[in-house]
């Protein structure tokens, strides 16, 4: 029996061409060696973020730190509340960008941040998180812009070796 894969998950991310994949059993046996991370890039008038993890769940904590990041240094303060989040969809990197923005939603109206996910599942179709938020500490932390909204340019999450790589813009 042939496998077949594409390196990336959906449309958002392969614009068309194809891109290498490693073999399952490869893959299974990589996944660890990703350590979850974040940076910023740049780009044309907004900021790109890309995370990167060993799987799909661990993706979620290292892109909401690159959102805050990209808003500026935000300090947690008193622990205010958990927060549920779900979200269905066919896309990956849809739900993904669909949670940022819900993040952002809870930054601008409520002056909240996710500060620890107790609970995550993350699939090609489903997200769903439990997280634990505080309130912005005003005193200690400094804004360094706005960040209207994340974006479909460029959305993307795709296999890389041990594990996964997404790629996000945010509208500034």
């Amino acid at each position: 029996m042939k496998h077949e894969t594409s390196g990336s998950i959906g449309p958002y991310s392969s614009q068309g061409r194809s891109q290498p994949t490693l073999p399952p059993a490869r893959i299974a046996r990589t996944l660890s060696s990703v350590q979850a991370s974040y940076e910023h890039f740049d780009h044309t008038a907004d900021m790109g973020i890309r995370v990167r993890a060993a799987d799909l769940p661990q993706l979620l904590a290292p892109a909401a730190k690159g959102l805050y990041a990209a808003i500026g240094s935000l300090e947690p303060g008193v622990e205010s509340e958990r927060v549920s989040i779900e979200l269905t969809g066919a896309e990956p990197a849809v739900l993904l960008r669909d949670y940022l923005n819900e993040l952002l939603i809870l930054f601008e109206r409520d002056g909240r941040i996710v500060t620890t996910i107790d609970e995550a599942d993350f699939t090609n179709d489903r997200l769903a998180v439990t997280a634990r938020t505080a309130l912005i500490d005003e005193e200690r932390s400094a804004l360094h812009r706005e960040v209207k909204a994340i974006t479909y340019h460029e959305l993307a999450i795709r296999e890389v070796a041990g594990g996964f790589e997404a790629t996000l813009i945010v509208d500034i």
